[in-house]
């Protein structure tokens, strides 16, 4: 689903010295990954890359097939409303579309008609275990309901590749455990390709493998 070969990335491109290199990946639909390092490795920058919002100096990023790396910003732009989904620590839900629809969002802006949209979303916040909560305020939910949220929204559309930096950096061990086991869960079950970025080592060790970012590469994590 997801192949990466001899990836870099440089902050300076005079500089001699890259934040990381040689970075090769593969990832089959259905399979999570985990990705840990130091602070300042670039760990986030590697997702940010992933998903177009960084340049890459050098390197090839395959999805389903598709060369990535040499895509303009209107063409990955379109590439990340169909076929990512993202994760994040701090969740971006908006505060003034409900449940129903935060999750629905990402179909709107695929164009998916109105009714269609609706019945996924309930789906997705019914998989999530909140159908009860669909039309509720963000502002009424927990952390760990935001996050289950966020989730919903990330998959709804039926990404290819799902990216998640950090997603339970902000939970409490037993909320964070909970949401981890459904966003694995979930993606499984999508047959997406997932790629974690985290610090935690209880988060790394739920994924399907555990793999170590160093300014040469990735490397298995003992």
């Amino acid at each position: 689903m997801l192949e990466i070969r001899r990836l870099a990335k440089r902050f300076d491109p005079a500089a001699p010295a890259a934040l990381f290199e040689g970075v090769d990946l593969d990832v089959a639909a259905g399979e999570c990954v985990a990705i840990v390092g130091e602070s300042g490795v670039g760990k986030s920058t590697l997702l940010n890359c992933l998903a177009g919002l960084e340049s890459v100096d050098s390197g090839s990023i395959r999805l389903e097939g598709r060369e990535l790396a040499g895509l303009d910003d209107d063409a990955f732009a379109r590439l990340r409303r169909s076929r990512y989904g993202f994760v994040f620590q701090a969740f971006h839900i908006l505060p003034h579309l409900t449940l129903a629809q935060n999750v629905a969002l990402p179909l709107w802006l695929l164009d998916v008609a109105e009714g269609e949209a609706r019945e996924r979303a309930g789906a997705m916040l019914a998989r999530v275990d909140l159908a009860a909560r669909a039309d509720d305020w963000p502002r009424h939910l927990s952390g760990g309901e935001l996050q289950r949220v966020a989730i919903a929204r990330a998959l709804v559309h039926r990404p290819a590749l799902v990216l998640a930096d950090e997603p339970t950096g902000n939970l409490d061990p037993g909320r964070a455990a909970a949401v981890l086991e459904l966003l694995l869960e979930a993606v499984r079950e999508a047959g997406a390709a997932g790629v974690l970025v985290t610090h935690s080592a209880a988060a790394a060790a739920r994924a399907d493998r555990v793999l170590r970012l160093t300014a040469g590469g990735l490397a298995p994590e003992p």
